[in-house]
């Protein structure tokens, strides 16, 4: 008896064993020769050590005249990371290429289901070639019901994808239906129609590095949020990301201990805004001064360089940071401006995060290109992801505050729960430069000195109706502060706000403007 329960025991060993070669030594070498580690590596890597636990290791696929597959091709569980619960799947190149098919997909699907019945991130690593062809419409049902559940877990568990390999066809777009999407340069190619067929079809020539590489979409397409040099760089990127996120819209992001002084005041802020508003400055200055020990973990930093977007924290706490770029064309807001602000807002707010929103921007950016590209559609996005949002809204104005930007970039009008200014900035319909030509158009004209009297009258302008006095005394700027101070009175506003509450009207959902 207990022999034949010793058999059985080795039996499940081999069996395991087998299972965790995978693909086999020689294909193993092939993905490590690609500067790509194994799937298990990767899990071994991001967790913590020894608590992954492997979940449907047995599953097999059904009988396509194809060979019985490892685990299925794809190695799915859960563990925790920083000592977190967090739910995984990661594709195994190893096997078949990393090809996707109908168990292979049952296998994702449950487990995102238990990671959204337990409330915690779920990981997906995408290293596959695309759908098993020999398994027909099964494959692709697979992918539907992955995107289904995208969908589903969308604003209750944090969703990650991370692209260590090819992500093509319509496997592209889960990560697309995803939080965030990593991606490492000269390893992660993502794309719906490969160098291939776009050449046979339109006869483009294009590598497939220029067509879906890491510096593609985290540059021009938008696509992704990061980009790494290597894999290990990439992972560790992935646990900065979840240390500032909660496990799921129930509850707050992790309270983090930290020696930066809550009252630390930042003098240098009192002689930091130039003599002439219009100079530019990088806006990363002023947030790292503000929040904790100067961390901050940018957010898609080689898209839309005009306007930035990241994770900091103010008193240990997670804040979600939307700021303009004074020094990328003037702070102006375009159309990918609009996109990546409007959709860091609605995390921020589906995760129960608070938004500080910094302001120093001319306006929406003209042009004829801009306004055929849709930047109403677009730029609508930003006001309705602002009005929508109902986690604490503080707003710092630290320069110019024109026009639509001075309404876009988190305005009282949009819901913002505290406004504040620091003095010296501008907040008006247009620049007083402008303003005055257009007000004080004849006046000017006659003048003998017109150069004179137009910069008396510009300053006339600034003085009358573009001061931030003039919008505190009318509520719409809460108060004045002295620069110095901005980080303890950002603090305490957020910490008044803390227990915010807001009930919106009855309704399925709003139409957000796409």
């Amino acid at each position: 008896m207990g022999r034949m329960g010793m058999s059985k025991v080795e039996e499940l060993a081999a069996v395991k064993e087998k299972i965790q070669e995978g693909g086999g030594q020689t294909e193993l070498d092939k993905q490590h020769g690609r500067g790509k580690l194994s799937a298990r590596e990767r899990i071994e890597y991001l967790f913590d050590k020894d608590s992954f636990i492997e979940v449907d290791s047995l599953v097999k696929l059904k009988s396509y005249g194809v060979a019985k597959a490892a685990a299925e091709g794809v190695i799915t569980g859960y563990g925790t990371i920083e000592g977190r619960l967090s739910f995984i799947y990661s594709q195994d190149f190893t096997v078949l290429e990393g090809s996707l098919g109908e168990m292979h997909a049952q296998k994702i699907c449950k487990i995102m289901d238990m990671a959204a019945k337990m409330g915690a991130p779920v990981i997906g690593i995408i290293d596959s070639n695309g759908a098993r062809i020999q398994e027909g419409i099964d494959a692709l049902a697979g992918y539907g019901e992955i995107f289904f559940k995208n969908t589903r877990l969308s604003g209750v568990v944090p969703q990650i994808s991370i692209i260590l390999g090819p992500c093509a066809g319509c496997a592209a777009y889960s990560p697309a239906l995803t939080d965030f999407t990593f991606m490492v340069n000269g390893i992660s190619h993502m794309f719906l129609t490969g160098p291939q067929i776009i050449k046979a079809v339109t006869g483009e020539e294009i590598s497939i590095e220029n067509l879906g590489g890491a510096q593609v979409h985290n540059s021009i397409s938008g696509a992704a949020h990061f980009i790494s040099q290597n894999e290990k760089e990439c992972l560790d990127k992935v646990k900065e990301l979840l240390g500032y996120l909660p496990s799921n819209n129930l509850e707050s992001p992790p309270l983090i201990k930290n020696n930066d002084d809550l009252n630390r005041m930042v003098p240098e802020f009192d002689r930091f805004m130039p003599n002439d508003i219009t100079e530019a400055y990088d806006m990363r200055d002023i947030i790292k001064r503000i929040v904790d020990e100067e961390k901050f973990l940018e957010v898609q930093p080689y898209f839309a360089f005009n306007i930035i977007t990241g994770y900091g924290r103010i008193n240990g706490k997670t804040i979600g940071i939307v700021g303009n770029q004074p020094a990328k064309m003037g702070g102006c807001i375009d159309i990918d401006a609009s996109d990546k602000s409007a959709r860091f807002i609605r995390i921020c707010d589906a995760f129960n995060i608070p938004v500080l929103t910094f302001v120093d921007a001319h306006g929406f950016l003209p042009g004829v290109k801009q306004e055929q590209g849709g930047i109403i559609r677009h730029g609508a996005k930003m006001l309705y992801a602002y009005s929508q949002a109902t986690v604490p809204k503080v707003t710092l104005i630290v320069g110019k505050a024109y026009g639509g930007a001075y309404i876009a970039m988190g305005s009282k009008e949009l819901g913002a729960d505290i406004v504040y200014a620091w003095p010296g900035v501008k907040i008006a319909v247009m620049a007083p430069e402008a303003a005055a030509n257009i007000i004080f158009k004849e006046e000017i004209e006659e003048s003998s000195d017109w150069e004179a009297a137009r910069q008396e009258k510009i300053k006339e302008y600034s003085d009358e109706f573009a001061s931030p006095y003039i919008a505190a005394e009318k509520g719409y700027v809460d108060d004045i502060i002295t620069p110095s101070e901005s980080r303890q009175r950002l603090a305490a506003a957020f910490e008044m706000l803390q227990n915010k509450r807001e009930a919106g009207l009855p309704k399925k959902h709003g139409n957000f403007p796409v």
